[in-house]
């Protein structure tokens, strides 16, 4: 790999990927590798510095989290955070000791040497986002104290080796001031050049896919979303011929029966006249809530839908190679648009993070599969792809689609599935959809959908008792689905929402509205 990029090294923590997204947005290429990634591997990456991050460790437990401390022998900068600090204190010969005061929150820093490069540009006081209960009791040899919260240390730095470190958060939204921090250390200490782009990605991925397939055939799992749809795009692109036009991908699109009012047809229509791909429609619906009866639990669903996804695929693929077997055609490659959360979220991966639920196209897959994975998009986040897209010359209703999760509505119907639960669902999404676009909200928000609970209420309609089900409302910000924050609907919205539900959706008597942020909560309910 020639790119340039910064190496970050994850020790656990929920925060290790909005580091990596702070990163490219210098347009500088960075990558999250489990702490104790082979110093190989991390040189294969060609990088202009190293990243520790935090973790939930402490560094003097028994099974606390390593990393090749071959890392600092590689004369390049390093910066640790928070538990990256701790870490390199301990490592370097300093003591880490339980804290005499956990912090947590915001907090204030008062900067000690601001001719440090650290915090060049910086106020002598910042303000940051903390979270740790271990503190820095001796430097090592060589470090010097750079600034301070309360007499903690908060950052240090021995200039001479090109080490820097500070105990609070620069990667979050409440560290107003971190990305300034990050993009001293990137751009100025590290010198990297910032010519990551869009383009660049494209164009070499695109090379990458040619190689890797060679002069055989894909099939793409296609959504509809904007995620598969530009890793279709990306790969038809790689595997189209310039000179007839054809095409060795064939595109996927499923019904499992999860899907939204209509979505069946829209997204063949959409995809087909807007994108130019080739397009084969299954419906599987049947055989998909054949499977899904009597399941409740939302991780099995998750696995049942990845796994029949995958048996419809395999399918697929002796389909189109028994049509392309006079031509000498294999299919042994599946394309799929797998976005980093959701391997985030599915899998650890990337180092001790905690899994937060399994995702139908990541964690939910079979052991064993025929198909070979491409997946163009595995390491971008949400926004990147969405320019991506722009740079590809995709329309822009297909890239500010909002997302709808791989499962469907299977994880929006909360408990057992039926097809009368998911039509009614089927209904109330409609009117979410539909009166946030009337509200001009439609491309302002992430995501915002309705959910079906299994939970059945009195109500009266007509001066007659009713008792039916209740439909909550979900609408949230955010950067790239790894946090969220919970929409102030405005109450006309929510009032004109709630009124059509309960007077047009025969099933629904009651709606309600979810107010809970991400984290504690997760976006989908399931």
């Amino acid at each position: 790999m020639n790119t340039q990029s910064v190496v970050i090294l994850d020790f656990g923590s929920q925060y290790t990927q909005l580091i990596a997204r702070r990163i490219r947005e210098f347009n500088v290429f960075s990558v999250v590798l489990p702490c104790t990634a082979p110093l190989a591997e991390i040189q294969s990456y060609t990088p202009v510095g190293i990243i520790l991050s935090g973790g939930p460790s402490s560094v003097y437990d028994a099974d606390a989290p390593p990393c090749d401390a071959r890392v600092f022998e590689l004369g390049l900068p390093v910066l640790g955070i928070c538990y990256g600090l701790q870490f390199m204190v301990h490592t370097l010969g300093g003591k880490v000791v339980p804290g005499r005061k956990h912090e947590y929150g915001h907090a204030l820093v008062e900067i000690l040497n601001r001719e440090s490069k650290i915090f060049a540009g910086l106020p002598g006081e910042i303000q940051v986002w903390m979270s740790h209960g271990d503190e820095a009791k001796e430097l090592p040899a060589g470090f010097s104290l750079i600034a301070e919260s309360g007499g903690v240390v908060s950052a240090m730095q021995d200039e001479s080796r090109r080490y820097w470190a500070v105990q609070f958060h620069p990667e979050v939204h409440h560290t107003p001031l971190g990305k300034q921090i990050l993009s001293n250390f990137v751009l100025t200490i590290c010198g990297a050049r910032g010519d990551w782009t869009a383009q660049h990605f494209i164009d070499s991925t695109i090379s990458a896919i040619r190689a890797q397939v060679g002069s055989g055939h894909a099939i793409c799992g296609l959504s509809g979303g904007v995620d598969s749809s530009v890793a279709a795009v990306l790969v038809d692109r790689a595997l189209r011929d310039s000179v007839t036009g054809e095409s060795r991908l064939t595109c996927i699109f499923v019904d499992s029966g999860t899907l939204r009012k209509g979505e069946f047809a829209a997204v063949q229509r959409n995809l087909r006249d807007k994108l130019g791909l080739n397009i084969d429609a299954v419906d599987a619906s049947t055989r998909f809530l054949d499977k899904l009866e009597n399941v409740s639990d939302p991780e099995r669903k998750r696995k049942i839908i990845g796994n029949e996804f995958i048996a419809v695929f395999e399918e697929e693929a002796h389909r189109v190679a028994r049509l392309h077997e006079g031509e000498g055609e294999h299919v042994e490659w599946l394309v799929q648009g797998t976005l980093y959360p959701d391997v985030i979220e599915s899998r650890s991966v990337r180092g001790p993070s905690q899994t937060i639920k399994s995702h139908h196209n990541v964690g939910g897959l079979p052991e064993k599969m025929k198909l070979k994975l491409i997946e163009p998009l595995k390491d971008l986040f949400k926004d990147e792809v969405r320019q991506i897209g722009r740079d590809l010359g995709m329309p822009e209703d297909v890239i500010q689609r909002q997302p709808f999760p791989g499962p469907g509505l299977a994880v929006r119907v909360l408990g057992e599935l039926s097809k009368e639960k998911l039509d009614i669902l089927r209904d109330a999404d409609e009117i979410v959809v539909d009166e946030i676009r009337k509200a001009g909200l439609y491309t302002k928000i992430w995501q915002s959908f309705a959910v079906l609970l299994p939970v059945k209420t009195v109500g009266v309609m007509g001066d007659q008792r009713t008792y039916a089900y209740t439909c909550a409302i979900r609408a949230v910000h955010s950067e790239d689905g790894m946090t969220a924050d919970w929409v102030e609907l405005p109450y006309a919205v929510l009032k004109a929402i709630s009124s059509r539900i309960v007077n047009e959706v025969k099933g629904i008597n009651r709606v309600v509205y979810d107010i809970t942020s991400k984290p504690p909560g997760t976006i989908e309910w399931e």
